[in-house]
This record gives C-alpha cells, sequence and structure tokens, in this order.
C-alpha cells in the first residue's frame, strides 16, 4: 500500500486525483492540502510515501514546500505535476529535490505508475520528456568552474561508474545505456545504483544535477 498526500489549490483537482487514487487498491490517499505550508505541515504529520505536488499555489508554492519536506530528511517523496510548456519553475523544483515529473494531462494509468515508481526509490520523467526538461533546466545552471576531479563523490567513481554517470546526465534509460555499453539491464541498474551511493544523490534525478553541475553534460544543440 502507497500512501499519498495530495497538494493541489484547486478544489476539483484534489477531488479529481482523490477518486482516481481511491480506485485502485495499491493507494491510500491520506490527506489533502490546499497551498505548500499546509503539505509541510501535512508531510511531517502523516508522512505519506509520496506527495502529489502542484506547483503553482498561492502563499508557499510547491517549489518551497518540495524543498522543506526534502530538507526535513523523512521518508517521503515528491511527485511534481505540471503543464511543463508554462511552468518555468520547473528546474527550480529539480533543485528543490522533487523525485520526478508529469504533466496534468497524463493518462490516470501513468500517474498510477509514476507514483508507484517514486515510491520505490526511482525517478519518474519519460525520456523524451526528459532530455527537453533537461535542455531547459540547463540554461539555468551556470557553468562548472571547478576541478571535478576534487569532488569526492566523483574522484570515487570507477571509469565505468563515470561512464554511467555521463549517460545518466543525457537523459538515457537504462536498456539505451545498456545497448550502448554491452550491457545487460540489470548491470546497468546496479551501477546506476552505485554511482548515486557514492555521489550522495537521492534519485536519478539528482544524479543529472550532479553531471550538469560538473561538466559532465551539457544541453543540446538545436
Amino acid at each position: 500500500m502507497t500512501t499519498v498526500l495530495i497538494v493541489d489549490d484547486q478544489p476539483l483537482q484534489r477531488h479529481g486525483f482523490h477518486l482516481l487514487l481511491d480506485s485502485v487498491p495499491e493507494t491510500d490517499v491520506v490527506g489533502e492540502a490546499a497551498h505548500g505550508a499546509e503539505a509541510v505541515r501535512k508531510s511531517a504529520d502523516l508522512r505519506p510515501d509520496v506527495v502529489l505536488m502542484d506547483v503553482r499555489m498561492p502563499g508557499m508554492d510547491g517549489i518551497e514546500a518540495t524543498r522543506r519536506i526534502v530538507a526535513a530528511g523523512g521518508r517521503s517523496r515528491v511527485l511534481v505535476l505540471t503543464t511543463f510548456d508554462l511552468d518555468e519553475y520547473v528546474h527550480a523544483a529539480i533543485r528543490a529535490g522533487a523525485s520526478g515529473f508529469l504533466l496534468k494531462d497524463a493518462r490516470p494509468e501513468e500517474l498510477l505508475a509514476g507514483i508507484r515508481a517514486v515510491a520505490s526509490g526511482d525517478a519518474v520523467i519519460a525520456p523524451a520528456l526528459t532530455r527537453r526538461l533537461l535542455d531547459e533546466f540547463a540554461r539555468y545552471v551556470p557553468a562548472y568552474r571547478g576541478d571535478s576531479a576534487e569532488d569526492p563523490g566523483l574522484g570515487s567513481l570507477t571509469d565505468r561508474e563515470r561512464e554511467i554517470l555521463v549517460a545518466v546526465g543525457k537523459g538515457w534509460t537504462n536498456g539505451e545505456i545498456a545497448t550502448r555499453f554491452v550491457l545487460s539491464e540489470s548491470t546497468v541498474k546496479t551501477h546506476v545504483g552505485r554511482v548515486l551511493a557514492k555521489i550522495g544523490a537521492r534519485d536519478r534525478i539528482q544524479a543529472v544535477i550532479f553531471a550538469y553541475d560538473h561538466g559532465l553534460a551539457q544541453p543540446s544543440v538545436d
């Protein structure tokens, strides 16, 4: 059973999500919040597995709420729902520690699968959206100016693990990485797990941020 806290300032939106999640036995809605401050408070009190977070809300927005929930170090992971084409704050939510992104027009089965994945510790962004999102995010990331070898996490990676990190930074899926390096997907998954542990990343999204910050990934050129 995956427990979920729904955060959205629109009552009808919250009601719709609640009805959807109540329709399947593997999810349990433990609460709702109408703004960021309420989300932070209820996340601490209810300790849900997943916080389904809107971005734009009055008062404390979803970005600041995500930052505070993640900084608290609890069990809750944040899955952000956004209208990507209009929301210039998505990159800030990544930095705040969100574990996944889905568009608000996602199909019900995509939302349910995303919640399950985030609850299990994975990151949720479709490969095509990953590349698009990274390109947008990269515009706001200052060029890395230090010596990446000095970073203890990066310095602890093996050559293969470093290659895997670069591939993750490019938005490649495990299947694409496996094909490129002639590895099984299970081996790639093991490598990714080790990379996350060594660089101190909660999930794949934070590994992408790490790769961008250390000059290992660059936005695509049109």
